[in-house]
């Protein structure tokens, strides 16, 4: 029989192994993996999945109201959660139905931003979150399963050559913000 000290050591060699091996294989799924794109146009309120230059899938969404407007710029998603748990200042809402940010999370670089669900979907088309894209949840679900960490995020708060071919030519006018309760979330997503 071997001893105590003997166990642990042999435990603690195969569990070094075992993680280098799944290291490995996650390293070479990521170089196989075709590298995704997201592309937000915020005047657009819309999101595109890109692949090799190729729009893969369009969403609509709601982006930040004109008080807590989206953030613009490049970011990774560095998050990914199925079925979230909402923090807000003094409330914290499980998964399910009444949760403001749905059913799925993709967090972004930008601490406190995010890619998610919405228990309201009427808002998706406005301009009416605290700075995060809001996608209907089974779109967010569809959208969890094309993208992963490490993806790039691409947020643009004006029209671009590259946006018009993505999204089309015709622009229009923002629409007043949908009255929708708000609630402060850790994430910076308000209701």
């Amino acid at each position: 029989m071997l001893r105590v000290e003997d166990q642990v050591r042999k435990l603690a060699a195969f569990t070094s192994v075992l993680l280098m091996a799944t290291a490995e294989a996650l390293a070479q799924e990521n170089q196989t993996r075709p590298v995704k794109r997201i592309v937000v146009s915020i005047p657009d309120r819309k999101l595109a999945v890109m692949q090799e230059g190729k729009v893969v899938k369009i969403f609509a969404t709601a982006v930040g109201a004109p008080q807590s407007p989206s953030p613009t710029g490049s970011f990774k998603i560095v998050e990914a959660l199925a079925n979230p748990t909402w923090y807000g200042k003094g409330k914290i809402v499980r998964p399910g139905a009444n949760n403001p940010i749905g059913t799925r999370w993709l967090g972004l670089s930008l601490k406190g931003y995010g890619i998610h669900g919405t228990n309201a979907p009427g808002s998706i088309g406005h301009n009416v979150s605290h700075g995060c894209i809001r996608l209907r949840n089974r779109d967010i679900e569809e959208l969890f399963t094309l993208v992963t960490t490490g993806d790039q995020v691409e947020l643009y708060g004006e029209r671009t050559t590259e946006t018009a071919q993505i999204f089309g030519t015709a622009t229009q006018a923002a629409p007043a913000a949908a009255p929708v309760a708000t609630v402060a979330a850790v994430t910076g997503e308000q209701q």
